[in-house]
């Protein structure tokens, strides 16, 4: 084909129009792609960009605002500790303990159980918590239990105006159950506060959860009773003289074990007698 029939060709399928001012050759080797290549910048902008970006070695030199520590919250226990520590009479532990609100035991009883009977005795008891009729009246031992427990005392010639009596526990729990471990360690440095206070010559520990608070060990209140023992309170120079006995509630329910319980009270009376406080 000649090419004044192949340009008729063409102008019968439409290509009638050129579109560049020469034709072009499309059987010739193609240029090389012009490569694409950053565009230059001058030395000194160049050194510029690099003072102004650190290496990484200079991010991890460089110190560091420190993080502020957050607020720290007393636990119960310590604050408990805290305010009883700050209590320089029982009035003010009285009053510490009414404003306390570190034990939720308070928010279901109706009173605070403090203490009863004669507050410049030499003869300190200390039960464990307050039962239904103690946490109605703010007072302990006023119950079934108490009452044995003063049939008990006066057998061997004591009354409330020979002792003062209070609890581990000032707030009732609810259905007289056992405190908890941590009930126990809230309100324990409100009772060993009062003891520093009261400065009693000896101690009577009603129970085996008051006298394993007070005295410490895993030992069980049959294995604790029938001796002294001596029990060191923060505040007071010297130790006082405690003796572990069986709970008159326990008596109540397992009256075989009055016999022990009858030991310890004669062990009392010997030591009261015998001018030992």
């Amino acid at each position: 084909m000649d090419a004044l029939t192949a340009l008729r060709l063409q102008m019968e399928w439409g290509a009638d129009e050129a579109l560049a001012d020469a034709p072009l050759d499309r059987l010739a080797r193609a240029a090389p792609e012009r490569e694409l290549r950053a565009p230059s910048v001058a030395p000194e902008a160049r050194a510029a960009t690099q003072r102004e970006a650190p290496t990484p070695e200079a991010v991890a030199a460089k110190p560091r605002a420190p993080t502020p520590a957050p607020a720290v919250v007393p636990m119960p226990a310590q604050r408990a500790q805290d305010i009883a520590a700050a209590a320089n009479t029982v009035a003010e532990l009285r009053a510490a303990l009414l404003a306390f609100d570190g034990c939720a035991l308070k928010d279901t009883a109706t009173n605070l159980v403090f203490a009863d009977g004669n507050p410049d005795a030499d003869l300190m008891l200390v039960g464990e918590g307050p039962g239904a009729e103690d946490d109605r009246a703010g007072k302990p031992f006023v119950g079934v239990s108490g009452q044995f427990l003063d049939r008990m005392l006066a057998s061997i010639g004591l009354t409330r105006a020979d002792y003062l009596i209070t609890n581990l526990i000032p707030w009732r729990p609810p259905g007289n159950r056992n405190p908890t471990d941590q009930e126990v360690l809230i309100c324990l440095p409100f009772l060993l506060r009062h003891i520093a206070l009261v400065k009693p010559k000896r101690l009577v520990l009603l129970g085996g959860i008051s006298a394993k608070a007070v005295l410490g060990g895993k030992s069980g209140i049959t294995r604790m009773r029938g001796k002294w023992v001596d029990a060191h309170i923060p505040g007071l120079a010297d130790p006082v003289p405690a003796l572990p006995v069986l709970h008159p509630a326990y008596l109540l329910r397992s009256p075989g074990a009055k016999r022990e319980a009858w030991a310890d009270w004669l062990l009392l009376q010997r030591t009261i007698n015998a001018g030992l406080g």
